[in-house]
C-alpha cells in the first residue's frame, strides 16, 4: 500500500518548493507594505509589479489590467456585481451556464434579487455550451456573457473564442472563469476574445489566497471593496505581495512537459477506469479536455462511499467541487448534461499533477477496481 497519492489537484496543489523559495523573501526580509513610499514599500511594490507583467505575458494581456485578488471567488464576485452595477444604464441582462462554480451560479442569483435578468444557458451531454443557443439568449439588453472556460467537475473546455466573437458582434462583454485551465490550456486574450478572465493561484502549486482578473481597459467596472484605492482603484486592501510572487513563480515553472505528462497518465485513468462495467466518462476525450481532469460515474455504488473506500487506501480523490463536496445534493453540473440523480450520486472526480507517477495510476486503478467491486457486492441500489 502507498502511503498517500493525491488525486484531488482540482481542488487544491502542494505548493512547489520553488515557489515557496521565491516567497519566503517577503514575509521577512522584503515585508513592506507596497503603498508605503520608503524604501521598503518599493522593493514589495517592484516584486508586485514585476510578477503583474509576467504572469500578463502568459495570455498576451497587454490590453488588460490584471488586478489581484484573494482567489477566484473574489475575481468572479467582483466581475458579476461590478459590471452589473457599472452598467445598469446599458441593460439588466446577464448570461451564464448551468455548469459554472457555484460562486458564479451565487453572485448571478444575488443579482436576480437586485433586479437583474438572468439566462442560465443548458450544455449537451459533454457539458459544451453550443454557439446558435448562446447567440440566441442575447438580447439588447444583454450586458455580459460568463461561461466557464474549462470545468471543474468534468474538464470540458468550451470554446471561448468563438464564443467571444459572438459576444464583441453583439457588443456584450465576456467574461470566462479560467481558474482550471491557466496555463493549461493555451489562451490569448485578444484572439480569444476575452475581455475579463479570472485566474486562481492554488491551482497550479502556487499558494491559497492569491489570485487574479483580468480587465480590459476601457471596460466599467464598480469596485466590490472599497478603501484606499489599492490595485488601480478597483481593489482595496494592503495587497498580499508573498502570494502575489509565489503565483508569478508557479506560473513561471509551468511547463509543456508537465502538461504532456498529466495527458498521459490523466489517459491511463481513463482506460482503466471505464473497464469497469457499468462505468463511464463524464465529458468529453482528447484535446477539449482538460489535461488533469478524469470524472466517473459508476452504476450501483455512491461517490461518497468511494471517496472512503480509496482514502483508506491512501488515495485522495473527490466527487467533484471541493466547495460543495459535502452537499448531498446531486452535482448540478452532472444533471446538467443530462444525468440521472442515482447516477450523478455514484460520481468520482480524478484530478492528476504533475508531481503524479505511472505507478501511483496503476496503484490507483487496482484499488478502484477493488473498492467498486466491494460496494456493489454490498450495494442496495442494484
Amino acid at each position: 500500500m502507498m502511503d498517500k497519492v493525491y488525486l484531488d489537484n482540482a481542488a487544491t496543489t502542494r505548493v512547489d518548493s520553488e515557489v515557496l523559495k521565491a516567497m519566503e523573501p517577503y514575509f521577512t526580509k522584503d515585508f513592506g507594505n507596497m503603498a508605503s513610499l520608503h524604501s521598503c514599500g518599493r522593493e514589495a511594490e517592484h516584486a508586485v509589479e514585476k510578477a503583474r507583467r509576467d504572469i500578463s505575458k502568459k495570455v498576451n494581456g497587454k490590453d488588460h489590467k490584471l488586478v489581484f485578488t484573494s482567489g477566484g471567488t473574489e475575481s468572479n464576485n467582483f466581475t458579476l456585481k461590478g459590471v452589473a452595477f457599472a452598467n445598469r444604464d446599458k441593460g439588466k441582462h446577464i448570461i451564464t451556464t448551468k455548469i459554472e462554480h457555484e460562486c458564479i451560479l451565487n453572485a448571478a442569483k444575488w443579482l436576480e434579487k437586485q433586479g437583474f435578468d438572468v439566462t442560465y444557458l443548458p450544455v449537451n451531454k459533454e457539458g459544451f455550451v453550443e454557439l446558435d443557443v448562446f447567440s440566441d439568449a442575447i438580447r439588447k439588453d444583454t450586458v455580459l456573457a460568463s461561461i466557464i472556460h474549462a470545468n471543474n467537475e468534468i474538464g470540458t473546455i468550451e470554446p471561448i473564442r468563438e464564443l467571444g466573437k459572438i459576444a464583441h458582434d453583439h457588443n456584450v462583454l465576456l467574461h470566462t472563469d479560467a481558474c482550471q485551465s491557466f496555463t493549461k490550456v493555451p489562451i490569448d486574450l485578444k484572439k480569444d476574445n476575452i475581455d475579463l478572465m479570472t485566474i486562481n493561484s492554488p491551482k497550479i502549486h502556487g499558494p491559497k489566497g492569491a489570485g487574479g482578473l483580468f480587465i480590459r481597459q476601457g471596460v466599467k467596472m464598480e469596485p466590490l471593496l472599497h478603501g484606499g484605492g489599492q490595485e488601480f482603484g478597483y481593489r482595496s486592501g494592503t495587497v498580499n505581495v508573498s502570494g502575489i510572487v509565489g503565483f508569478a513563480k508557479a506560473v513561471d515553472i509551468m511547463k509543456d512537459k508537465h502538461l504532456k505528462h498529466m495527458e498521459k497518465i490523466r489517459d491511463m485513468l481513463i482506460d482503466g477506469a471505464t473497464d469497469i462495467p457499468e462505468s463511464w466518462l463524464n465529458g468529453p476525450r482528447g484535446k477539449d479536455r482538460l489535461a488533469n481532469n478524469a470524472h466517473f460515474s459508476f452504476r450501483h455504488i455512491e461517490g461518497e462511499s468511494l471517496i472512503v473506500h480509496l482514502d483508506l487506501k491512501g488515495i485522495a480523490a473527490s466527487t467533484g467541487s471541493a466547495c460543495s463536496s459535502k452537499s448531498l445534493e446531486p452535482s448540478h453540473v452532472l444533471m446538467a448534461i443530462g444525468l440521472q440523480p442515482e447516477d450523478a450520486h455514484g460520481s468520482i472526480r480524478f484530478s492528476v499533477g504533475k508531481e503524479n507517477t505511472k505507478e501511483e495510476i496503476e496503484y490507483t486503478l487496482r484499488s478502484l477496481h477493488e473498492a467498486v467491486e466491494t460496494l456493489r457486492k454490498m450495494s442496495p441500489l442494484k
